[in-house]
């Protein structure tokens, strides 16, 4: 049975071994599975180490599949080798090569593949297959040189960190972001804890987080909290999306400021809805919050940090605008709804959006944790924010989707009462100087191109270097 040949060859601002070195680190598999596709990793063992394996959880449409790799070669600095153990594929073979050149080093991704059937198959078959994988390979690269930037930048002393919400969404990517940089990760779980895994249990309804006995942090990142935007604000949902910031956040401030060596830093989430609804207004750190009740959540969230502020630990209060991945959060539910077409706005359309794409996000929380001037708030969202029609108008041109008739305000207020008001037709729009000017550079500033690179809708078929079939 012959086989298919994809190669993709880009050149990144490092070392050979540097690549193979972040490519042998935990999380790596990770930052390179694109955002679109439906893929969790299930199970690892062994690393790219000959005869290491992964499990993953893969969909064709809206099927479910499990992908088995296993290792089958591996040299460090220079090459390792996969096959595919069970899966879609009769055979698959993939082969990662570093090479030192004059302009940097070379990262080949060579793969050998054969369709089931092959030989009964129409060539448009192998066409789709070679186009998805020109899709994937593009964001791979991109990504991965990306990566490699702000790791030369930031993550040059490896770190030990503990983080709160590792398993949301926003946490999801930061983690592998942190371990490919070479940082020890350390997690805060609410179940039966894997110490093996770096786990470390906490209750914060009941005051529980004891981190006597465990080696120094350098930094904390504390990103838990009851999701604020979904269903509607019931009394009980209101008090649970106080109690998870204000209980969490003041449990972690007060136990890193009664630590006998206390990090240097520590990185605490709030949200551009501090601002409240701006109209707008461009909003700045040094503006007051609102009267909204997403501001008094923020201004008590912030408020719970200060314990560690007042003990000497570098305290940033991170105002995240609104995150956007499609594997959750705003962007996830927009696109669960688009199987006709987007709706051209909510209400007016003329409420402001504050977004950021995930990469950029988890760049600048790195950012943020090792550059020693950035302080308190600091707004954290792209800085050319967008109006609620501008993003459906855009979000419907890269999907090449049809724009449907808007979503009254009073349907939405009828649904989602006072959740609707202040999430979906109030709007922020922040300014990010204060970000900028700490040194950090967006990836992808414009929407349009953000939304392209998160949902592998790419203009056209060229690649940062070579792509060859």
């Amino acid at each position: 049975m012959a086989d298919n040949r994809f190669t993709a060859a880009t050149l990144f601002p490092c070392t050979a071994r540097e690549l193979y070195d972040w490519h042998s680190r935990p999380g790596a598999l990770e930052r390179l599975i694109p955002p679109w596709e439906k893929t969790w990793v299930l199970s690892r063992t062994g690393g790219i180490d000959s005869g290491g394996q992964v499990v993953m959880q893969m969909h064709a449409g809206p099927i479910p599949y499990q992908w088995q790799a296993r290792h089958i070669e591996n040299i460090p600095g220079t090459m390792f080798r996969d096959i595919q153990e069970h899966g879609p594929f009769a055979r698959w073979i993939h082969t990662h090569r570093f090479t030192d050149t004059p302009d940097g080093a070379r990262l080949e991704d060579q793969i050998d593949y054969a369709l089931p059937g092959q030989p009964l198959l129409p060539g448009l078959s192998t066409a789709l297959v070679n186009n998805t994988l020109e899709r994937v390979f593009r964001y791979r690269h991109a990504t991965l040189g990306d990566d490699i930037r702000l790791h030369q930048r930031c993550s040059r002393t490896p770190l030990r960190l503990l983080v709160s919400g590792g398993s949301g969404v926003l946490g999801s990517a930061l983690l592998p972001l942190l371990t490919t940089g070479g940082h020890e990760v350390w997690t805060l779980v609410r179940r039966q804890p894997d110490r093996s895994k770096g786990e470390i249990y906490w209750n914060p309804e009941r005051g529980d987080l004891n981190l006597a006995g465990l080696p120094a942090f350098d930094g904390v990142i504390h990103l838990a909290g009851d999701n604020i935007g979904e269903g509607r604000w019931t009394p009980a949902k209101k008090k649970r999306v106080i109690d998870s910031r204000v209980l969490g956040t003041g449990l972690i401030a007060r136990t890193l400021a009664g630590l006998p060596i206390r990090p240097k830093v520590l990185l605490s989430a709030s949200a551009v809805g501090f601002y409240g609804n701006c109209l707008d207004c461009c909003m700045r750190e040094e503006d007051n919050a609102g009267p909204d009740f997403i501001s008094d959540v923020c201004s008590l969230w912030e408020h719970s940090a200060l314990p560690a502020q007042e003990a000497g630990i570098r305290t940033v209060f991170m105002r995240i605008g609104v995150v956007l991945s499609p594997r959750g959060g705003a962007l996830n539910r927009l696109m669960a709804t688009s199987a006709l077409g987007f709706f051209s706005r909510f209400g007016s359309g003329e409420q402001y959006l504050s977004w950021i794409g995930i990469n950029d996000m988890v760049a600048a929380i790195l950012h943020a944790l090792t550059c020693p001037t950035l302080a308190g708030p600091v707004n954290i969202a792209a800085p050319q924010p967008v109006t609620n029609s501008e993003l459906m108008r855009i979000l419907a041109s890269v999907l090449r989707r049809p724009l449907l008739p808007p979503v009254p305000a009073a349907l939405l207020k009828t649904l989602y009462g006072q959740m609707a008001s202040e999430v979906l037709l109030g709007g922020c729009r922040v300014a990010t100087d204060k970000l900028q000017q700490s040194g950090y550079t967006f990836r992808y500033a414009n929407l349009e191109q953000a939304l392209r690179h998160l949902l592998g809708k790419f203009e056209d078929n060229s690649q940062a270097g070579e792509l060859q079939e």
